[in-house]
C-alpha cells in the first residue's frame, strides 16, 4: 500500500508541475508491483555507458639533485670567511643567507650577481667558485639551501593542514597529501583534483586514495593545486526544457530525478520523457552516461532513479539522435558553470572543447 500511495503521489506531482495531460492518475485502490532494484539499476535506465579519461603518461622519476629556483635562500660558505656571508630577510625574520632574485641570481661580495637559478648545488658551487678565482687565490665554496621557496605545493579544501608548502625534492602526490597531514571527515574525495597550469590534471585521486592505484599516483611539479572539496553543499544540475535550469541543492534525506526534475519546473509544451540523459562523475577520469526513459516512471512502472552528487540531467526539448547531439545541446551551460562541475566533466568534456 505505501508503494502504491508513492507511486500516485509521484505522478500528481509530476502532472501538476508538466501540466501533462497524457498521463492519468491510477484508480483508487490500485496496487502494482514493481521490482524492488539498487539506487543506480532502476529499470528505467534504458542506457548505460561508462567512460573513462585516459591518465596522464607517466613521468620518469625526476633526478634527487634538488634544482635552485627563485626565492630559494642559499648558504654560501666561501673559503670560510663571514664576511662573504649574506643575510636575508627582514628585521623579524632574518634567515643567514643570499636569497635568489626574480633573475635567478644570487649577489655576492667582489663578484656581484651570479646566476644560480636552474642549477643544482653542486653546479653552482662549481660556478660560483669559479667566478671568484679572479679575485681569490683558490677559493672553495660550499653551497646549502637555507630556505626552500621555489617549487611551492598548494593544498587546498579539507586536508587536516592545508596551506602553502615547498618542495625540497621530488614528491609523489601521495606524499603531497600527506603534507597536508590527510584529509578530514567532511572530504569529497571523488570530487579531488590535481590541478597545473589551469588545468585539471587527469589523474584519478580518489582511486589512488581509497583503492591503491599506484600508477595514479605521478610526481608533483612546482605550482601544483590539489584541492579537495567537502561534502557538506552537494548539488545536482538539470539544463534543457526547464523554467529554473542550474543546480538543485540535494538534501542529506537523498534526491531523486523525479524530484529533481519537479523542482526545476517543466515548460508546458516541448520535452522529451522517454530520454532523458544523465552525465554521472565517479572520480577525476570516471564516469557514466546514462539515458532514462522517465515515461516509465511516470506510469508507474519503474521507480525514480537516484541522482548522485555532481549528477547532470538534460531533459531534451525534443528527440535526439545520441550523445553528441546532446552534448553539442547542454555544453554552453556547462562552459557557464564549470568552475563548479565534477573534475570528470571538466576533463571529459570541457577541455576538448
Amino acid at each position: 500500500m505505501m508503494r502504491s500511495f508513492y507511486v500516485m503521489s509521484l505522478l500528481a506531482c509530476c502532472l501538476f508541475v508538466s501540466g501533462c495531460a497524457t498521463y492519468s492518475d491510477l484508480p483508487a485502490g490500485t496496487h502494482k508491483s514493481i521490482v524492488d532494484q539498487s539506487a543506480d539499476a532502476s529499470a528505467a535506465v534504458v542506457e548505460r555507458e561508462s567512460v573513462a579519461v585516459p591518465t596522464v603518461p607517466a613521468d620518469p622519476p625526476p633526478s634527487t639533485d634538488y634544482v635552485i629556483g627563485a626565492n630559494d635562500v642559499l648558504f654560501i660558505n666561501i673559503s670560510g670567511k663571514p664576511e662573504f656571508i649574506v643575510t636575508s630577510g627582514n628585521s623579524s625574520s632574518k634567515v643567514q643567507g643570499s636569497r635568489v632574485d626574480g633573475n635567478g641570481r644570487v649577489s655576492l661580495p667582489l663578484v656581484g650577481p651570479v646566476q644560480v637559478a636552474g642549477l643544482t648545488l653542486s653546479q653552482a658551487q662549481a660556478h660560483i667558485q669559479e667566478a671568484l678565482r679572479k679575485y681569490l687565490n683558490d677559493p672553495w665554496v660550499v653551497v646549502e639551501v637555507a630556505e626552500y621557496k621555489s617549487q611551492p605545493l598548494y593544498l587546498l579544501g579539507q586536508f587536516r593542514a592545508a596551506g602553502t608548502y615547498y618542495m625540497d625534492r621530488p614528491l609523489t602526490l601521495v606524499q603531497g597529501v600527506a603534507l597536508g597531514s590527510g584529509f578530514d571527515a567532511a572530504a569529497n574525495l571523488r570530487g579531488a583534483r590535481l590541478t597545473r597550469d589551469r588545468k585539471i590534471v587527469p589523474v584519478d585521486v580518489y582511486d589512488l586514495l581509497t583503492r591503491g592505484e599506484t600508477g595514479q599516483n605521478v610526481w608533483l611539479k612546482a605550482g601544483d593545486t590539489i584541492y579537495i572539496p567537502d561534502n557538506k553543499t552537494q548539488q545536482v544540475f538539470i539544463f534543457g526544457a526547464v523554467k529554473k535550469p542550474g543546480p538543485v541543492p540535494m538534501p542529506t534525506s537523498g534526491l531523486n530525478l523525479a524530484q529533481a526534475i519537479a523542482s526545476a519546473e517543466l515548460r508546458e509544451i516541448g520535452y522529451d520523457f522517454r530520454h532523458v540523459r544523465i552525465i554521472r562523475s565517479l572520480s577525476t577520469t570516471r564516469g557514466e552516461l546514462l539515458v532514462v526513459d522517465f515515461d516509465q516512471v511516470l506510469r508507474g512502472d519503474a521507480l525514480p532513479i537516484q541522482l548522485q552528487e555532481g549528477d547532470i540531467v538534460y531533459v531534451p526539448k525534443s528527440a535526439l539522435g545520441n550523445w553528441n547531439d546532446a552534448i553539442n545541446e547542454i555544453l554552453p551551460s556547462l562552459q557557464a558553470i564549470s568552475a563548479i562541475l565534477q573534475p570528470f566533466v571538466q576533463v571529459k568534456f570541457l577541455s576538448q572543447h
